[in-house]
């Protein structure tokens, strides 16, 4: 007995330690990224205020939730450089890789405030990919005043019915649903230690948020934005807000990129509408929406792998900066 409980101080001190040397990674990553925003534009030749936003651009990621992975994966493959590059100032975040909006929407909502304290930025630009996309809009119903604008990035307003069969395949309390759970949530924490974070996962309570119905419910509490018609538009503005929107329908783009089978697969089975290999055309309007059709898939959205995308098709870094010029030229 007095082996085991000399044991047990060590353990719980080694674990502590190791969680606040965690916690001071995530903060020297995010001083470092707030110096980067503030100098890159320092290099810049010509054109060097062309997004050259008033206020600083948050990145949201949608599933899998990194911000750089095994030290050089970028979530957002170049996106970041190619806005700061004319000016902007850019934050990017991490959550759990699977988890429900509501607990995805609490992690980003602890960054902003970082981010907000440490930039002295009196509001922040909310761009969010994919599932991110409900992060950035459960942030700005809890600080509507500290967000001047809103953009949905090929993210799944009105749900994904595809997680409607996951659920079905896989019902909570069932074999099957243990199964598929521990699976997923075994995906799930392995990403995030690759990724350095230690965020909690719950990959069925992802695929829950996901589904039609419960997006439904989350847009009955976080309705600025969400279209009132199957594929209209949503207010442009609103509490003060400024809302966009854009995606694709394109779910193979190119054979080279690995993610491009994934996609080709699950768009045949996620919608019954044209989508980008994930997220069905009219589910991704929000606000006023810039283009729904474009030539990318989910994984082009943000550049990946690596910029692999098909020939002749826009680069979607150009998308970003161009937006970060829309987002300049409305005064935010």
């Amino acid at each position: 007995n007095l082996q085991h409980t000399h044991n047990k101080k060590p353990t719980k001190a080694i674990a502590r330690n190791t969680t606040m040397l965690k916690h001071m990674i995530a903060a020297t990553t995010l001083i470092a990224t707030t110096l980067a925003a503030n100098t890159a534009s320092a290099f810049c030749l010509f054109n060097c205020d062309y997004t050259k936003t008033k206020y600083p651009v948050v990145l949201a990621p949608g599933v899998l939730g990194f911000d750089k992975l095994v030290g050089f994966v970028d979530y957002w493959y170049g996106i970041p450089s190619a806005m700061q590059d004319g000016g902007a100032k850019v934050y990017t975040t991490s959550a759990s890789a699977f988890n429900s909006s509501e607990v995805r929407g609490e992690q980003l909502l602890s960054q902003v405030q970082n981010i907000l304290a440490i930039s002295g930025a009196q509001k922040v630009n909310l761009i969010g990919h994919s599932h991110g996309g409900f992060s950035a809009r459960y942030v700005a119903n809890i600080l509507p005043t500290k967000v001047a604008s809103l953009t949905m990035v090929h993210s799944p307003v009105k749900g994904v019915p595809g997680t409607n069969i996951i659920m079905g395949i896989a019902p909570a309390g069932t074999v099957s649903g243990s199964v598929v759970s521990a699976v997923g949530d075994a995906v799930s924490n392995f990403i995030t230690f690759l990724a350095g974070n230690d965020y909690k996962e719950d990959f069925m309570a992802s695929m829950n948020s996901l589904t039609p119905q419960n997006a439904a419910i989350f847009n009955a509490k976080h309705t600025g934005g969400v279209p009132a018609t199957t594929c209209g538009e949503g207010a442009y503005s609103a509490n003060g807000i400024k809302n966009y929107s854009w995606s694709g329908t394109s779910s193979v783009t190119n054979v080279l990129d690995p993610l491009d089978t994934f996609f080709g697969i699950v768009g045949l089975v996620a919608t019954s509408e044209a989508n980008d290999g994930l997220v069905g055309k009219c589910s991704s309007h929000f606000g006023k929406v810039i283009r729904d059709d474009y030539p990318h898939n989910h994984g082009d959205a943000i550049n990946h792998m690596f910029g692999v995308r098909g020939l002749f098709t826009p680069d979607p870094t150009d998308l970003y900066r161009q937006h970060a010029n829309r987002l300049k030229s409305a005064g935010v």
